[in-house]
């Protein structure tokens, strides 16, 4: 390998829609239909990297609007954690958790209790 930067294999969606990571589905949507709009390919003719911004625009909404999808991506770790900032990554880890109680995965009660039960050092 020649050590040049290399784009990542997984795509953070959240930025890519410049949304936080426990944004609600309004935001997403709300983001989504702005960037959509800014980055259609129509309002861009003859610039050929607008297609693809406009297609990982696409794909990125395509997974966070839907809740199973966008927890399934949430769980699998397909971001680059390295790169987050300790804010980024708690901001990121309670969207997860609460896109996990929303689904019934979990009940908030267990989440208190556990938290609850847990003294500092």
């Amino acid at each position: 390998m020649d050590g040049a930067s290399k784009e990542p294999l997984h795509k953070d969606y959240y930025k890519v829609l410049e949304v936080d990571y426990d944004a609600s589905d309004y935001t997403i949507k709300l983001n989504y239909k702005r960037l959509a709009l800014l980055w259609h390919p129509d309002k861009h003719k003859g610039e050929n990297d607008v297609t693809a911004k406009f297609q990982e625009i696409n794909e990125a909404y395509k997974v966070l609007s839907d809740p199973i999808k966008r927890l399934e991506y949430d769980l699998s770790g397909c971001y680059e954690i390295n790169q987050y900032t300790l804010r980024e990554y708690l901001t990121r880890f309670k969207g997860m958790i609460l896109t996990c109680n929303g689904l019934g995965i979990d009940q908030p009660s267990k989440w208190s209790r556990h938290l609850s039960e847990l003294k500092p050092h």
